[in-house]
Parts: C-alpha cells; sequence; structure tokens
C-alpha cells in the first residue's frame, strides 16, 4: 500500500509540475525568439531601405535584381564547390559521400562542360524572358516594391503557399513529361544524367525549363502578390534545394537528395518535390523498399549513410 501511494504521490507531482515547467520553457523561448526578431526584423528592414535607394526606387533594376542576380549569385556559388569536388575528386569531406559509388568519379568534364553552356542558356534567356511578364504582373499588385518588407510570419504562410503550388505543378508536368512522346523530344535531355551533379538541377530543354521548372516557381509568388524580397529568398531557397536534389552527394545537415536521385537512377519512380503526391499515387513504391528509402534523412553524423546504411550485396548470376 504504501509503494502504490509513493507512486501515486509520484504522478500526481509529475503531473502537474510537467505542464508548468513546459509552459515556463514554452515561454521563455517564445521570449528569445521574439526578442531575435525583432532585431534582426529591424536590420532587413534598414538593409532594404538602403537598397532600395540605392537603386534610386527603380523597380525594374531591382527586381531583377532579387529574381536574377541574387539567386544566380546562389546557384553558382553552391555548385562552384560541388563541381569542383566532381572534378578533383577533393575536398574528400565532400566526396566521401556521394550517394552512387563509382558514379561521376571524376564526373566526364566535357559533359559537364557541356551543361553548363545549356544551364547558362537556360538562365540568361529562358528565365530572363519569363521574368518580363512576371514583372508587369507583380507591378499590378502594387506591393512588391513596397518600402515595408513583409513581417516573418506572413513570409512563413507564404513560403508554405509557394511550396505546395510549386509540389502540384511540379508533379503533375513532370510527370507529363514522363510520356513517351514527350520525353523522346523535350525530357530526355535532363534524364541524360543518371547519376545527376548540382548544375544538372537546371539542365533541361527549354521548354522544360519554362513549364515544369519556372513557371512552378513562379506561380506561387504572381498569385499572392509577393514583395520582392520574399520572391528573393523563395527563387534562392528553391535554386539551392534543387542542387542540394541533383549533387549527389548526402552530406551531413542538409536536406536528403536521395529521393530525387532514385528518381534519375530509376526513371519512373519519385516525381514530385516533397513526395507527399508520390505517396498519394503510389510512384514512391518501389522506392520505399528499397536501401535509399532507410537512407532518405538529415544525416546527423559524420559517417556517410553509404557505409551505415549500405546496399545489400548483388547476387552472383
Amino acid at each position: 500500500e504504501e509503494k502504490v501511494w509513493d507512486a501515486m504521490k509520484i504522478t500526481a507531482f509529475v503531473l502537474v509540475m510537467g505542464p508548468l515547467v513546459f509552459a515556463a520553457l514554452m515561454n521563455t523561448v517564445s521570449w528569445y525568439v521574439q526578442k531575435i526578431w525583432e532585431t534582426s526584423g529591424y536590420f532587413w528592414q534598414a538593409t532594404w531601405l538602403k537598397l532600395y535607394y540605392f537603386f534610386e526606387g527603380r523597380e525594374w533594376a531591382i527586381f531583377l535584381f532579387g529574381t536574377a542576380l541574387v539567386p544566380s549569385l546562389v546557384f553558382w556559388s553552391f555548385n562552384g564547390i560541388l563541381m569542383m569536388a566532381d572534378v578533383t575528386g577533393k575536398p574528400t569531406f565532400i566526396t566521401r559521400y556521394r550517394i552512387q559509388l563509382g558514379k561521376n568519379d571524376p564526373v566526364d568534364t566535357k559533359k559537364l562542360q557541356q551543361a553548363i553552356y545549356t544551364v547558362l542558356y537556360n538562365q540568361f534567356f529562358v528565365s530572363f524572358l519569363m521574368l518580363i511578364p512576371m514583372f508587369y504582373i507583380m507591378k499590378g499588385w502594387g506591393n512588391t516594391f513596397s518600402k515595408e518588407i513583409p513581417t516573418f510570419h506572413w513570409f512563413l504562410a507564404e513560403l508554405s503557399i509557394f511550396t505546395s503550388i510549386e509540389e502540384i505543378l511540379f508533379y503533375y508536368s513532370h510527370r507529363l513529361a514522363h510520356l513517351p512522346l514527350l520525353y523522346k523530344h523535350i525530357h530526355k535531355k535532363h534524364h541524360e544524367w543518371t547519376a545527376p551533379t548540382g548544375v544538372v538541377s537546371i539542365y533541361a530543354h527549354p521548354v522544360e525549363h519554362l513549364l515544369s521548372n519556372m513557371l512552378p516557381v513562379m506561380t506561387g509568388p504572381m498569385i499572392m502578390g509577393s514583395h520582392i524580397a520574399s520572391i528573393t529568398v523563395w527563387f534562392s531557397l528553391v535554386l539551392l534545394t534543387t542542387s542540394i536534389s541533383h549533387c549527389g552527394y548526402h552530406l551531413p545537415l542538409l536536406p536528403s537528395p536521395e529521393f530525387h536521385d532514385f528518381h534519375h537512377l530509376k526513371f519512373n519512380q519519385c516525381y514530385g518535390v516533397l513526395g507527399l503526391l508520390d505517396y498519394l499515387h503510389g510512384t514512391d513504391t518501389l522506392f520505399r523498399q528499397t536501401k535509399a528509402y532507410k537512407r532518405h534523412r538529415v544525416l546527423l553524423s559524420l559517417t556517410p549513410l553509404s557505409e551505415s546504411i549500405p546496399d545489400s550485396p548483388k547476387r552472383a548470376e
């Protein structure tokens, strides 16, 4: 009876004190987050005003800076490091995390050079041409070039909408591109790389780049009438994440590229970005049966997942 009574007292103590401690911690964390956000919010607002006055309020120049220059710098900075690893095999801190072992080790430089030419063409001609109508659509909303940037909470709401729209449009346009006729004449170009590298993320036929790469990303901001600051961050995040998805390396602390790498390997699996529509349509069934699915998580250690979760040895024929 004493043991039962002691157990009941301990349980009551935990049930009472647990929520109180949790509430105290949450209030403390919220207070610190709010303080950090207020400080950073003032910083970004001041930075935006400096940029606005630097361009003397010229909206077209601001638009090109935010939608073309900044995202391109993010794309080529990240992929420059990856290309150095692909070509030279160094630094080993990157190359030891290769997903498809033995592939692109080293990369075919002539093939990589051709991919770079195509990517530059898509960026300077196809993307630029699409930015022209986007500019006038955004200008018509009247908020895109406002002197006051959106709050962090509103940007998070926009980001969730952008991501949902991109997932829907990319998944279905991507599946459409895999129809035999379209695949043969358009999408096959992107799949020349069964073991992709980061720069291959926008290595595609111009029609595919327009309809499947650019349009899903642009639609969200155009519907929402987003501020140029939000568009700049969104475009940069998209180029960074798609580069990670194609990079061929499962690096620590970065999003897992296993999902899309498997698509390049098998062609008829894993069409989407988030994987939600693939799950609903059953286009990730084969992927879920592989070791790649078990490796499809954020790597939190320095041990490559190809070592901790190796592929099953192939049976001798």
